[in-house]
């Protein structure tokens, strides 16, 4: 069978791309390996789907090339989401920092991407693995379901990020055969693990969460943080996770916002143990435990000036060493991917290798947390739709 466009993955990017190649009287087939479509989409956002972000930036992208971003997000915009989902009428709102959420559920998404499918043409191939690719003029695309060809072949197979819903390193194995370079691949957006040496700390406080700043040299992200049996999670762990390498340290601003020296020195003559006073601010179980190794246990008023000082330093900034990341298993990203510098950020198309193009997590290109990635998904889909 002969198609304009084959595109492999059934997920955000690739039905996206699809139905904008069809609305352009492109034949359009999507093959996938997964029984359904937009397996990620369907448990995104707790299963509501953060759709998009209305406070769309480039600064809040992550890449080798950080320019290469800016062209598919000026054209594909959190209006132009909301307005699609508006004719299918999803209703949105929006929760903290501009993360637009389904009223209803995630599937309801996959339905529309589906809907625009099926409204322009496209064809589905579902349970559909892939066994070869190679070129003679075309491409030729083998699977277990037959042989088909095409001009123009979108890889849009995701990241390495949940591995049990069906994710793969397939997208990566194609460029490399296509000698195409790879900025190595990490998780991203995971929660971090501790050494076994300091981990009966953390799972003593398992369950804990409270508001904090995380910084990574210069990068620094305020929110929650979470403390898990094996080390730390939350938002703000999350986050700064993407920028984390093995040998980092991160900072913990425990009292981000508040002078924490004046705070100290206006309490100075007081009989109450230091934990006391902090946990007006910080869970009581938590700042016990870490007054207890991190401070001398007395009262307020026995504290000379350098050790307010010291205290002050150490709560502006607790330093944690990480051990590593709960894998990909955890992680909802995948950092790192095919370099941009070898794909045309107008159309999304591989500047060795004419009629190849790459889509949404493949690439190195990876999004904070709040609605940022599956935006992404959208912008470079659309992208690439209307050249293959």
């Amino acid at each position: 069978m002969r198609k304009d466009v084959i595109i492999i993955g059934a997920g955000a990017s690739g039905l996206i791309c699809a139905g904008e190649a069809g609305k352009r009287g492109r034949s359009v087939l999507v093959v996938d390996h997964a029984p359904k479509t937009g397996s990620k989409i369907r448990i995104s956002g707790g299963g509501k789907c953060n759709v998009t972000n209305l406070y769309m930036s480039e600064d809040n992208y992550i890449s080798r090339n950080p320019h290469f971003c800016k062209s598919a997000l000026s054209r594909f915009t959190p209006n132009d989401v909301i307005s699609l989902l508006k004719k299918h009428k999803i209703s949105l709102h929006e929760k903290e920092s501009g993360q637009l959420f389904c009223d209803t559920s995630a599937s309801s998404v996959v339905k529309l991407l589906e809907a625009e499918c099926r409204n322009t043409g496209v064809e589905i191939s579902l349970n559909c693995p892939v066994v070869e690719i190679r070129k003679d003029g075309d491409f030729v695309i083998t699977t277990q379901n037959g042989v088909y060809r095409a001009r123009s072949l979108v890889i849009a197979t995701g990241g390495l990020s949940w591995p049990k819903i069906g994710a793969s390193d397939l997208g990566f194995r194609i460029a490399e055969q296509f000698g195409i370079n790879r900025i190595p691949p990490r998780p991203g957006l995971v929660p971090l693990i501790i050494s076994s040496k300091e981990r009966g700390f953390f799972k003593d406080l398992s369950g804990i969460s409270f508001n904090a700043a995380v910084s990574r040299g210069s990068i620094s992200f305020s929110g929650s943080v979470l403390f898990t049996h094996r080390g730390l999670s939350g938002p703000a762990v999350l986050q700064i996770s993407s920028y984390w390498d093995k040998g980092d340290i991160l900072c913990v601003d425990l009292l981000p916002g508040t002078d924490t020296l004046d705070l100290l020195q206006s309490n100075r003559r007081s009989r109450k143990e230091m934990h006391t006073l902090l946990s007006r601010f910080l869970p009581s179980r938590f700042i016990h435990a870490w007054c207890g190794k991190y401070l001398q246990t007395k009262p307020l008023c026995q504290f000379t000036e350098k050790e307010l000082l010291e205290a002050a330093r150490k709560l502006r900034a607790w330093q944690i060493e990480p051990a590593g990341t709960e894998g990909y298993v955890s992680a909802e990203v995948t950092v790192g991917g095919i370099d941009t510098h070898e794909v045309s950020s107008k159309t999304m198309e591989s500047k060795k290798i004419p009629g190849l193009f790459f889509t949404g997590e493949v690439l190195d290109v990876t999004g904070h947390l709040g609605g940022y990635n599956l935006h992404w998904a959208w912008a470079s889909g659309h992208a690439a739709g209307q050249y293959v």
